[in-house]
């Protein structure tokens, strides 16, 4: 398997379509927003056009209000690998969700569920009471996405402990995209504009008439920053500049998890496709 990992809006899918029609591969994408159906825009979907020519996995597999796990995650992706590689084809993963990508890398062993009440009491406190609760608890929240709800629960369920992992899986490729910071916040900014340009706010409408703002998918970046718009508390423009400032902090918590991965081989962007394909013919030829 060869995994693509990086930033957001780093260039990761338009490698990984690059690798996959060059080596006949299929693609798995390992993102907490392209999981789920009706996330289109604001989540940077494959196209359909895209879709097309190369098969793609684990899009659209949750429904917007749907609670998903990384456990759940890593089975579907398992069984996704199974079925490429039974075709012949090589198995690319491709994301910037690291917990989902190293729930398959490193074959995490997820905690057993916590007790069902405290969920339901912590269920009912907001996110700023929950990082309260936690750091009452001396918990360290600096790794955890404190916008995810369900994953501050999750930690403070299992006292902080992380899921075992275990060695590297064998026959895997993993690179890395490394891209100069500046460059990084222009593809961010343009490709928020863009979003809004392909009718980010009338999907966000759509998701809030059906499922309302508490909805598990309007959490996420680039959706959770309309709620003051909708509510005529703040200005498109104001909209736009905190999708972009948020969109920055994802790409810097991204940053700092896939770094610490020892694993990785490091492309810097823009990519020199001869060197990536190099790279991996020499990966599949061992």
């Amino acid at each position: 398997m060869v995994v693509i990992v990086g930033e957001t809006a780093s260039g990761k899918s338009a490698l990984a379509m690059e690798v996959a029609k060059k080596f006949e591969g299929e693609i798995i994408c390992a993102d907490s927003s392209t999981i789920r159906s009706g996330l289109d825009v604001g989540s940077a979907k494959p196209s359909k056009e895209d879709q097309k020519q190369i098969k793609h996995h684990l899009l659209d597999v949750a429904k917007p209000d749907e609670v998903f796990s990384a456990a759940k995650f890593k089975h579907l992706a398992q069984k996704a690998i199974t079925n490429i590689a039974s075709k012949g084809k090589l198995p690319i993963m491709v994301g910037g969700s690291g917990l989902y990508v190293d729930s398959v890398l490193y074959d995490y062993e997820f905690l057993p569920a916590g007790d069902q009440k405290e969920r339901e009491l912590l269920s009912k406190l907001n996110i700023k009471d929950l990082v309260s609760v936690a750091k009452g608890r001396k918990l360290d929240v600096s790794d955890i996405d404190t916008a995810n709800k369900n994953r501050l629960i999750r930690f403070i369920q299992t006292n902080g402990q992380l899921p075992k992992r275990r060695p590297l899986r064998s026959n895997t490729l993993i690179i890395g995209l490394k891209t100069d910071r500046e460059a990084l916040n222009r593809n961010i900014v343009e490709r928020t504009e863009a979003m809004i340009e392909l009718g980010l706010e009338s999907e966000v409408e759509q998701l809030v008439e059906q499922f309302g703002w508490q909805c598990e998918g309007l959490k996420a970046v680039g959706y959770r920053e309309w709620e003051g718009f909708f509510l005529g508390k703040k200005s498109l423009e104001k909209t736009k500049f905190e999708i972009i400032k948020d969109t920055k902090y994802l790409a810097k918590k991204q940053r700092t998890w896939f770094r610490r991965n020892k694993s990785i081989h490091w492309v810097t962007t823009p990519v020199n496709q001869a060197d990536v394909v190099d790279l991996i013919t020499t990966f599949l030829d061992k």
